[in-house]
């Protein structure tokens, strides 16, 4: 009689750890499921969500279309190879390198082929000269952020101008900073390249 309780109360044991050890792995799926859809929705937001809320809270401009230089060509070269000479200084287009720069603020130059690139992908290449004053560099820097993606600012001593903006076929020289100009100018060719490749990993790569 005793023999059949202890089977009993044995019996009864497996079947709850049985039913316990379902339970967690039903939970464990319900969980890796709610992960998975919070990661999607995540990457969504931070992909395409974001950015048209940073642009939405950019400074308000009118169009500005700049001057209209068209594009040599959209050849790739190799790196150091030589080329007819570009027809708009900053260049706005035509032959360049495979590889394009990340977006974002720097303080170092990037050959001209390299960030022609990015204007292909619908990037604004925001340059200015060396020596500008650092109040006026902060204040491009400040543009660059509030749009968060598809946007490169980097001096560059070729400049014949204190400022001046590129995208694809496009250009905004300046003697002085121009907020409204300038704003103008990101709002209307920015994302417009002929290939509109999706862009993330914006932030600013200065030494502080």
């Amino acid at each position: 009689m005793e023999e059949n309780k202890n089977d009993y109360f044995l019996k009864r044991e497996a079947k709850e750890k049985e039913t316990y050890a379902k339970e967690m792995k039903n939970k464990m799926k319900k969980f890796l499921v709610l992960a998975a859809i919070l990661v999607v929705v995540g990457f969504g937001f931070w992909m395409f969500v974001l950015p048209m809320f940073q642009a939405s809270n950019a400074p308000n401009s009118s169009e500005v279309r700049g001057e209209f230089f068209p594009a040599q060509t959209r050849q790739h070269i190799a790196m150091g190879a030589t080329h007819p000479d570009y027809n708009s200084d900053p260049p706005t287009g035509g032959w360049h390198y495979g590889n394009s720069v990340q977006t974002g603020i720097y303080d170092k130059e990037f050959a001209d082929e390299q960030t022609i690139h990015n204007m292909e992908h619908g990037h604004v290449w925001i340059t200015y000269r060396p020596d500008l004053d650092k109040e006026t560099i902060e204040k491009l820097a400040d543009i660059a952020k509030s749009y968060g993606s598809k946007i490169i600012m980097a001096p560059r001593a070729k400049n014949s101008v204190p400022i001046a903006l590129a995208a694809w076929e496009y250009l905004l020289k300046l003697d002085n900073f121009d907020g409204s100009q300038i704003t103008g100018f990101i709002k209307t060719h920015r994302g417009k390249g002929p290939e509109n490749v999706p862009d993330f990993g914006f932030k600013d790569f200065r030494q502080k």
